[in-house]
């Protein structure tokens, strides 16, 4: 059984200069298609998100990562503060609000 081992181990003698080159353009190439396919789209959209927080105004109308829908009354440096009902004010931070209407 260990004699069977020791034969179908690679031989010292041969360049394992292929195989490793080969390794790490195997290795490159996934690290590639996981950027294209998931970090890049991801960034973007992180970009998006904040583009549209910092441009949320006075009168905008929201709706909320938990699903509330409301109009901002007031902005302040990192809060909203979101009318969803008629006297009824909510303060939200700004990283809540997942769309504008």
């Amino acid at each position: 059984m260990i004699k069977t081992i020791f034969a179908m181990a690679p031989n010292g003698a041969q360049g394992g200069g292929d195989s490793m080159w080969s390794m790490l353009i195997f290795f490159g190439a996934m690290f590639a298609i996981m950027y294209f396919l998931m970090i890049r789209p991801q960034k973007k959209k992180q970009q998006e998100h904040k583009k549209m927080i910092e441009g949320i105004k006075k009168g905008d109308k929201v709706i909320t990562s938990t699903g509330i829908h409301g109009t901002v009354s007031d902005v302040s440096e990192d809060t909203f503060l979101v009318q969803i009902a008629d006297n009824v004010q909510v303060r939200f931070e700004k990283a809540a609000v997942s769309a504008i209407k």
